[in-house]
């Protein structure tokens, strides 16, 4: 019977920590969000996400597929359509991230006063 090891993210070793850098990342975040009310083509994300550059787009797209977090779906149009979609795993995250979201909304402007205390005093 194989066991399998319990993750520990503080401990340097364990392959949470990369999994907790993947969910952490902004774009992931951003992503995921636009992808929540269904699937979406490339070009639909690029332009619901302000200030994400193709490259960037392109490799977050990639990284959440390989993780099991979106499919990609190309379709044999002229030309090519690529579908992007949250995977029954991914649609698993949407509700923290939806907290993560709403948390940084309601605080921010605790955050910005924060920033500009600490900023005074340096």
């Amino acid at each position: 019977m194989t066991t399998t090891p319990v993750a520990d993210p503080y401990s340097r070793l364990c392959p949470s920590r990369q999994l907790l850098d993947r969910i952490g990342d902004k774009w992931t975040v951003l992503v995921m969000g636009v992808l929540t009310p269904g699937p979406r083509r490339y070009g639909d994300l690029a332009r619901a996400i302000e200030g994400v550059s193709q490259k960037m787009l392109t490799q977050t797209l990639r990284h959440l597929e390989r993780d099991g977090l979106v499919t990609r779906t190309v379709h044999a149009t002229v030309p090519v359509r690529v579908d992007y979609e949250l995977t029954d795993l991914g649609r698993s995250l949407t509700g923290p991230l939806a907290v993560l979201e709403a948390w940084a909304r309601d605080h921010l402007g605790d955050i910005e006063t924060a920033r500009a205390s600490y900023d005074a005093r340096g």
